[in-house]
């Protein structure tokens, strides 16, 4: 397991548990043995059972989990998607973490695939953003890319994305790409420069300064057709803004290449599992 989902799974196991899960513990006799079955209560694509996985192990090593349905599968309701036993009482510590993991992951993941099935047809991908919550980004990314979607940039040290604040103090377009084909050239980088537009002559402005993905912020329909028309396959085109399941096939056919939906991650909604446990004999 890497490092980074081991600091995390650690910090939320120990912001459940702190200094013991007192129920578990008056209720349960660690003799007892369980097994417990994820049952999914809405259709999805589930995303995070590897990680639900480690949320037991990490409670205990001898716990037994078997997944019956791969991360990235459909899902339909009443399907069990895995399995776990061993100690009851350590399911049940464990029980919480792993789900809501596992719900918002899914929850990710579902959303994600409407999206993509929505624009099939089309060239155009779906892409994340960085409206993910704190301290957990890695994870909401993944559960993304397991439900058909790309990840745009993972934070701020990957790609130049040049957005209005940055074009306002750079006192231009053409100031601000200059400065970061200069930084990365100084610092011997080789990174991707996207720019941020508003209008079609911003958009023209940056087909000149050469970038390798222009962003049309909050396009109408016809201005998104017209600057895919403009840039005529000299650099990759994202739409993005207000792209929502209702719009985005309409999108999609304006022959953008990719559309970023924040929504994916900063709004989704968890999809409904639940783990259902009984004595085992």
């Amino acid at each position: 397991m890497e490092a980074y989902y081991k600091e995390i799974i650690l910090r939320t196991l120990a912001e459940d548990i702190q200094s013991g899960d007192v129920t578990t513990q008056a209720v349960i006799p660690d003799s007892v043995l369980g097994k417990g079955k994820f049952l999914v209560k809405a259709n999805g694509v589930i995303a995070g059972l590897s990680v639900a996985k480690n949320v037991f192990m990490m409670i205990d090593d001898q716990i037994g989990f078997k997944i019956l349905i791969p991360d990235g599968g459909k899902v339909k309701v009443g399907e069990i998607v895995a399995e776990v036993t061993g100690k009851a009482s350590s399911i049940l510590t464990a029980e919480r973490t792993a789900l809501n993991f596992l719900q918002r992951m899914s929850g990710i993941a579902t959303m994600t695939n409407k999206f993509v099935e929505e624009i099939i047809h089309t060239k155009a991908k779906i892409l994340d953003t960085r409206k993910t919550v704190p301290g957990l980004r890695l994870l909401d990314k993944e559960a993304v890319r397991l439900g058909g979607g790309k990840n745009h940039r993972i934070g701020l040290f990957d790609m130049f994305l040049i957005k209005d604040n940055h074009i306002e103090i750079a006192a231009s377009i053409t100031n601000a790409v200059n400065t970061c084909k200069n930084f990365q050239q100084k610092k011997n980088l080789n990174l991707k420069i996207e720019l941020e537009t508003k209008n079609l002559d911003e958009v023209k402005e940056a087909l000149a300064c050469n970038v390798d993905i222009i962003m049309l912020d909050n396009f109408s329909i016809d201005l998104t057709m017209k600057a895919v028309e403009i840039i005529a396959g000299k650099c990759l085109v994202e739409a993005s803004g207000n792209i929502t399941l209702e719009n985005v096939k309409e999108v999609a056919e304006t022959g953008v290449d990719l559309i970023s939906v924040g929504a994916l991650t900063h709004s989704v909604k968890a999809l409904d599992i639940s783990l259902e446990v009984e004595l085992r004999k």
